[in-house]
């Protein structure tokens, strides 16, 4: 039950993160997902998923959709495409504009291409709850990072993500091997270290989750999933006093109710 917490505690602040970039309206993306990744159809369904997007968004696609699918021009249809890409990405339809980004880069084979497809897939699976579709998504996301990461071996960011896609497949070992390859790099890299330390605590490795959580916090000590998984794992080892302390901490650095709420529970859990 704990470890169920702890995974949902750190999508829950990815989730915050993201939504703080996103209109003020934009619904849950899995309530609004009306077409399978693993399909071949586009997305040009008579329940389009555009129809579920905020109203300010709505016009600007469905033209752009238009476009899109009339025009014969490879270039301009690409171009429209990377435009659907970007007004899919601002309504949080992360699966959507990860198939029109992947549509623009079949044209453009650029570099920068490729990072739209991936980045977007890699949203999309973070988003994503069923098992297949997530593993789906996962496999699209490696196929455009891999692309990348061809032409700049050395693309951190891209790196983190794409060690955390492998965590859904038959060989998590390779997600987590390369996220320690990130830090043989740049060995204050917060992404890598707050993942191996989400991961050593989902592994029940908890002095390993306090070593990596240690650093991360003495290099940024404002990053507060650090800090409340910090509290977790002292928790874990019995250290209640250090929990407590910790916990204590985030509440008082951060005041947002759900932060609140997660810290609190942790907190009636040491009673």
């Amino acid at each position: 039950m704990l470890k169920t917490r702890i995974i949902l505690v750190a999508v829950c602040a990815l989730l915050v993160l993201l939504l703080f970039q996103l209109p003020k309206s934009v619904v849950s993306n899995e309530d609004e997902l009306t077409r399978n990744q693993e399909q071949t159809n586009t997305p040009d369904k008579a329940n389009e998923p555009h129809m579920a997007a905020p109203a300010e968004l709505k016009g600007k696609i469905g033209q752009h959709r238009t476009f899109w699918r009339e025009t014969a021009e490879k270039e301009k249809k690409a171009i429209f495409a990377d435009s659907l890409g970007t007004w899919y990405a601002n309504a949080g339809i992360f699966d959507s504009s990860a198939w029109f980004f992947e549509d623009a880069a079949s044209f453009f084979n650029t570099v920068e291409s490729w990072r739209k497809a991936g980045d977007n897939y890699y949203q999309a699976y973070t988003f994503a709850l069923d098992a297949n579709k997530q593993q789906a998504l996962a496999s699209k996301a490696q196929e455009f990072y891999n692309k990348v990461l061809s032409v700049k071996a050395n693309d951190l960011e891209v790196k983190n993500n794409l060690a955390m896609t492998y965590l859904s497949s038959n060989n998590p070992m390779q997600g987590i091997l390369m996220l320690r390859e990130v830090l043989t790099v740049d060995a204050k890299n917060e992404t890598a270290l707050f993942n191996l330390g989400m991961l050593s605590v989902q592994s029940g490795q908890y002095e390993n989750a306090i070593e990596r959580l240690n650093t991360l916090v003495g290099i940024n000590p404002q990053h507060i999933q650090a800090q409340l998984l910090l509290g977790v794992a002292y928790m874990q080892t019995g250290n209640n006093a250090k929990a407590k302390s910790q916990f204590e901490k985030v509440k008082d650095m951060d005041k947002d109710p759900a932060v609140q709420a997660t810290v609190d529970s942790y907190l009636k859990d040491l009673k």
